[in-house]
């Protein structure tokens, strides 16, 4: 962090949410994107240009080892997450790295040790933890207001064209329903009612193996979680968190919500919440109170929460059988 207060981004991987990443950050007025690297150098210094950014590398190495970034972004696809997290953390960088962390419990592991180990901030990108209406419902829904949480119903899905091609659909990349999209809702799940006791789930699966459609049912003592994931088909992208007094309902699409309602007695209360830009944002805001405070994790977002989400992840993995090697 220099002397001006404020604090220096790099960003790695320059694809679509890495350009309403860098968006955001524009809004910010203590942040500064002062280094990209992509291996297509000119896609590095097009992606500079865009958003008043000085320095652009045709290496991710050369990012690392630039004395003025405090911070990573890590867009890559999720096969890499892993080792350039590690790498950025070896280099004294702390990292913000998309979500999903990785493709294995084992990997995230190595991580948050790698954050340990060399005392820099890590938290994986959880955008929808910090956009207000999600923190606002949590507040709600630990206050009680609308009783003992029952029953959880969320869903992330969109059509995509296999014809296309790209990540979603390359095995190699970690590509699939699960990974990309199917993480939020267990999210939602995770961040109310915590480790489920049991998991169901049953996917439709691509000819190469990856996993176009999943569906989950997550058993605790006293809940269940019906989750879906898909990119082979639309939905309404609404979540209900559902208690003995009353209901919550995310507005669509839920994972970024700008606002939602409680119904309870026969009455309807809305609140609107509007995002600061797309919403990355606020989770970018959460880096910088960490970075000042000396934390390497966020207390909203912490090591363990990826970790424990990470572990039910693997759980489904394997219980639907999908492999990315």
């Amino acid at each position: 962090m220099k002397s001006n207060n404020k604090i220096n981004w790099g960003i790695i991987g320059l694809g679509n949410i890495a350009n309403q990443f860098a968006a955001d950050l524009l809004l910010l007025q203590d942040a500064a994107l002062v280094a990209v690297a992509s291996r297509d150098h000119n896609k590095a210094i097009e992606f500079a240009k865009k958003y008043n950014c000085t320095k652009s590398y045709d290496s991710y190495e050369a990012l690392f080892q630039d004395d003025q970034v405090d911070i990573i972004y890590i867009a890559t696809p999720h096969d890499s997450h892993a080792e350039l997290s590690i790498k950025a953390l070896e280099n004294g960088k702390h990292v913000l790295c998309e979500k999903p962390m990785s493709l294995s419990y084992k990997d995230a592991l190595r991580m948050i040790e790698a954050s340990r180990k060399h005392n820099k901030f890590f938290m994986e990108a959880f955008w929808t933890r910090f956009i207000p209406s999600v923190k606002e419902i949590l507040e709600k829904v630990h206050q009680g207001i609308i009783g003992d949480v029952k029953y959880i119903k969320a869903d992330f899905a969109f059509y995509a064209d296999d014809a296309a091609g790209g990540r979603l659909f390359d095995k190699k990349l970690g590509g699939g329903a699960l990974f990309d999209i199917g993480v939020y809702p267990l999210f939602l799940s995770y961040i109310l009612l915590g480790i489920p006791k049991d998991i169901m789930a049953k996917s439709i699966y691509h000819k190469n193996g990856i996993d176009l459609q999943t569906s989950m049912i997550l058993q605790y003592e006293n809940a269940q979680s019906v989750l879906h994931a898909s990119i082979i088909s639309e939905s309404d992208m609404k979540a209900t968190i559902s208690g003995t007094q009353g209901h919550i309902q995310l507005n669509s699409p839920w994972y970024i919500a700008d606002g939602y309602s409680v119904s309870k007695n026969d009455k309807k209360e809305t609140f609107s919440l509007p995002n600061l830009g797309i919403g990355y944002t606020h989770e970018a805001i959460e880096c910088h109170n960490c970075i000042r405070n000396n934390q390497i994790e966020s207390k909203l977002w912490s090591h363990q929460n990826s970790l424990d989400l990470s572990k039910i992840v693997e759980e489904i993995k394997n219980q639907i059988g999908l492999e990315f090697s």
